[in-house]
């Protein structure tokens, strides 16, 4: 039997609490790898994605020649470096003849391939290339705009699930309010056909409109690129349906004695016990409460406690 080793420094079993299923997830982490050959295209589509994604990003830069996505058996080593950074995003990038300036972006469950998109990569234009206003670069952490425009994107199958990558990849940590001053970014995806998408990446900026909501214009800030569709892979029924379990609404504990009300809000009844005066326990026992227990005694067994005077009369 396999011994089971629990950790013994808060460090290690923070970090594993860390990685333990959780019923409402936070940002998913993104690893980008490469592939034998690579071109200087796809080293600058690495670079740019690792800037925008920085602080929940992990990129390696050594060639990996046994990473086949779509082939049986080519999967192992990405289920690996998944398991080891604790990713459930992964950006692949490779080139061949057949395959020119080849990204292939993937999500997995359990450290297990989900599905997979294979996009091609062309007219792309770094940040380096677009004259803007440093003051509008978007700040590290900020929450992004994610803007799918055309039709293909809710009738093309390829199209629709090219959007459900893009979303994971690009929205970053599940939050409930948003603060508006924080979003200053905002990524475009426009379907131009059946296969081609055009992103972009934009700056948002606030300017005095005469009212209370101010007047938003978006300044082009890169990168920018095509994406050409060409492979894609849904998950499997059976890992479909596990991945989609939600975890069942604990019933609330019923309050006792409070109840709400629509006018006056939450109510509660307070039920004091009886207050027994007699049996409290003084804190300052004066002389003048001792007398009169004394004298009480008296009456009530006067032999017991008799004066000399009394001893005397009735001798």
């Amino acid at each position: 039997m396999l011994k089971i080793k629990t950790p013994k420094k808060g460090r290690v079993k923070r970090e594993l609490e860390k990685r333990a299923p959780k019923l409402v997830e936070t940002g998913k982490k993104t690893l980008l790898l490469q592939g034998t050959k690579t071109s200087n295209t796809l080293n600058a589509v690495l670079t740019e994605l690792y800037l925008l994604k920085k602080g929940s990003v992990v990129r390696y830069t050594r060639k990996n020649e046994n990473i086949r996505p779509f082939e049986s058996g080519g999967e192992t080593s990405l289920e690996f470096f998944s398991l080891k950074t604790d990713c459930s995003i992964f950006v692949y990038g490779s080139t061949s003849k057949k395959r020119p300036d080849n990204l292939v972006i993937g999500r997995t469950y359990d450290h297990q391939i989900y599905d997979l998109v294979e996009v091609g990569v062309e007219n792309f234009k770094p940040m380096n290339s677009f004259a803007f206003d440093k003051k509008l670069a978007p700040q590290v952490g900020s929450k992004p705009f994610v803007c799918f425009i055309g039709e293909g994107f809710e009738s093309v199958e390829e199209l629709k699930h090219l959007k459900d990558v893009l979303v994971d990849l690009l929205r970053g940590e599940v939050i409930e309010n948003l603060n508006l001053a924080g979003v200053d970014r905002a990524y475009i995806c426009t379907a131009a056909s059946s296969n081609r998408v055009f992103f972009t990446h934009c700056a948002l900026r606030l300017k005095k409109s005469g009212t209370i909501v101010p007047r938003m214009e978006l300044v082009e800030i890169g990168p920018s690129m095509d994406l050409i569709v060409r492979r894609h892979r849904l998950p499997n029924d059976s890992l479909r349906k596990e991945a989609m379990k939600t975890a069942k609404d604990q019933p609330k504990k019923k309050v006792k004695n409070v109840s709400h009300d629509s006018i006056q809000g939450k109510i509660g009844k307070i039920y004091i016990p009886d207050q027994k005066l007699g049996d409290m326990a003084l804190p300052n026992k004066s002389k003048g409460v001792k007398r009169e227990r004394r004298e009480g005694k008296r009456k009530n067994d006067p032999n017991k406690h008799a004066s000399k005077k009394q001893k005397e009369d009735s001798m």
